[in-house]
């Protein structure tokens, strides 16, 4: 039998909620499987700053490097000023812990969840692979004159080649995977990013060239690709793109598939230890209510089994989900559902 050693970090308001239930369908698809999944809590997140002012320890990405994958609920805090926990926890661990990659699956299953008339499910099935080490993240920049009449703020996009290659590369190669349409879209701004995107456009042209003659390949301009995210989905299969870009397009994607109630992301590194989370944020309005939806949670649990090998049993959890989609929830959002939180990780682990 396979077993894995998994970190939890459930965070914040209803992190540790959804969370749970994530838990409760690994645990069901391990029995049904065979394989077991062992983990480790780790108490990152508010209440711990609070208590420490600390939103790390220093000895955290070296504990976290002896897990092959992180479940993250949420990080979030009320009462801790925005920016910190997510710097000094989300953005710090991406960079430690060199998580390169963040991977959007944006997949719509049910059509009532669907803002754009018309689109079926089968209409809304693409992925986005997002460069998450580099970009305008890096907070390269600093001030001048900082609080007087002549200030200047500089915020500067680090693109390297050796980061924008091995993003494209993981991009051709999930694309060669995936096996759907073969296509694989560059997402940029070629015309006014003149040095950033000439180096991604080379690069991306030079490796598909090389080595991945057998992917389609394309280009759009980021506000052409909004654009058509919601005028022709269809037309997407993987897309490649920077981080702030990537930042931007998968939250418009989420609303595709249904709002962040069902959008699910991994933070990856492909040779050491990578990341899942529900992409929505903590919702501490909703803490201890038990209405919060843990579908999305339930699908980053469902893409950490895909990547570390257990494809069975991720596509069972993926499929119990849309089932349990549409023929059970009423509504995506926290509160009507139809069922409670804990009722839908039930409906989820039981159908497996």
């Amino acid at each position: 039998m396979n077993s894995y050693d998994i970190a939890v970090i459930g965070g914040d308001g209803t992190g540790p909620e959804v969370t749970r239930e994530n838990i409760k369908v690994l645990d069901a698809a391990g029995q049904k499987f065979g394989f077991k999944l062992n983990y480790t809590e780790f108490d990152f997140g508010g209440e711990r700053y609070m208590r420490t002012n600390e939103a790390l320890p220093d000895s955290a990405s070296d504990d976290l490097r002896q897990f092959p994958s992180i479940l993250l609920g949420a990080i979030g805090h009320p009462d801790v000023k925005p920016g910190i926990l997510e710097k000094g926890i989300l953005l710090r661990l991406r960079f430690e812990l060199e998580q390169y990659i963040n991977l959007r699956p944006v997949k719509l299953f049910d059509e009532r969840f669907c803002p754009l008339k018309g689109k079926k499910a089968e209409d809304i099935d693409f992925v986005v692979v997002r460069e998450n080490n580099e970009g305008l993240y890096t907070g390269s920049g600093g001030f001048v004159f900082k609080g007087t009449p002549h200030e200047i703020a500089i915020q500067e996009s680090v693109n390297t080649r050796r980061g924008v290659e091995r993003c494209l590369r993981y991009a051709f190669e999930y694309t060669r995977k995936r096996n759907k349409r073969k296509n694989l879209t560059l997402c940029g701004k070629t015309n006014v990013l003149t040095y950033a995107f000439d180096l991604w456009e080379r690069a991306f042209h030079e490796i598909g060239d090389a080595d991945y003659s057998d992917i389609k390949r394309d280009y759009a301009h980021v506000d052409a690709t909004t654009m058509w995210f919601v005028k022709n989905p269809e037309w997407f299969d993987v897309i490649v793109t920077d981080n702030m870009f990537g930042d931007i397009i998968t939250d418009l994607g989420a609303m595709l598939q249904g709002g962040m109630g069902i959008a699910a992301g991994g933070n990856l590194n492909p040779e050491g230890t990578s990341m899942f989370e529900p992409i929505g944020g903590s919702a501490p309005k909703y803490t201890g209510q038990n209405v919060i939806n843990p579908l999305a949670a339930i699908c980053s649990g469902a893409l950490m089994l895909e990547t570390i090998g257990e494809e069975e049993a991720a596509k069972a959890i993926e499929d119990t989900v849309i089932s349990v989609t549409r023929e059970k929830i009423k509504d995506l959002g926290a509160g009507r559902m139809g069922y409670s939180t804990t009722e839908v990780g039930d409906l989820v682990a039981s159908a497996l």
